[in-house]
């Protein structure tokens, strides 16, 4: 197989592999806000709800939360969801996992603002809202960059597991060619787009962590 035709093959793979990616942050960077907020509320019944969902989404293998939510409506009810339903399940597995880590890293950085600004802050008349907009949001969003773009670079090398749902991203479509051709050309391109789609990552990150850099602790 020429190059050309074995490039066009993984190229058509990235695009589900990008597809993936941006699916995942658009749903669990909101989703995480959420569950950190429940993680950190005085109602300790939702308080305990969110610590379990933390747990077992963080503590559980992504590959078997993904077999499970693909595979669990037919095994538990019965119900066929048809072919579409594997990029469903996948979209849904990786939020839910994703957002889990994210809640931690949001919670270690609200958590790390002194309590004092918000005693300062009070009692210079600004409201919760304003308090947490204008004086702890800034603070959290640059303290959290360091973690939040090591999630996402493994986000990007974790869309690879999507194949377990047969889902031809770029890893499933580089192992078909590899067997194919018994090469380990496939592998070797794969990995190298891979790591260029990390350096592109890590490079919008450094870029937003100098932006950052007008604040200082």
């Amino acid at each position: 197989m020429e190059l050309s035709v074995m490039m066009g093959i993984l190229l058509d793979g990235l695009q589900l592999t990008i597809a993936i990616f941006f699916v995942t942050l658009a749903g669990a960077l909101p989703l995480g806000v959420f569950v950190a907020l429940a993680r950190m509320s005085r109602f300790k019944p939702l308080s305990l709800l969110a610590q379990l969902y933390i747990s077992i989404l963080r503590g559980t293998p992504l590959m078997l939360q993904l077999m499970a939510i693909m595979f669990g409506p037919y095994y538990l009810f019965g119900l066929n969801m048809g072919s579409d339903w594997k990029f469903g399940a996948c979209a849904i597995g990786f939020i839910l996992n994703y957002a889990a880590y994210f809640a931690e890293i949001y919670r270690s950085g609200i958590q790390s603002i002194p309590r004092g600004q918000y005693e300062a802050a009070s009692v210079l008349g600004y409201t919760k809202s304003q308090t947490f907009m204008k004086i702890v949001l800034p603070q959290v969003i640059k303290r959290i960059l360091p973690a939040m773009g090591n999630e996402v670079i493994t986000l990007v090398k974790d869309t690879s597991l999507a194949f377990v749902l047969g889902i031809m991203e770029m890893f499933n479509a580089a192992k078909a060619l590899a067997a194919r051709e018994v090469s380990m050309i496939p592998y070797a391109i794969a990995a190298l787009i891979y790591w260029i789609f990390c350096l592109a990552i890590e490079f919008i990150m450094n870029k937003i962590e100098k932006k950052m850099d007008y604040y200082h602790d």
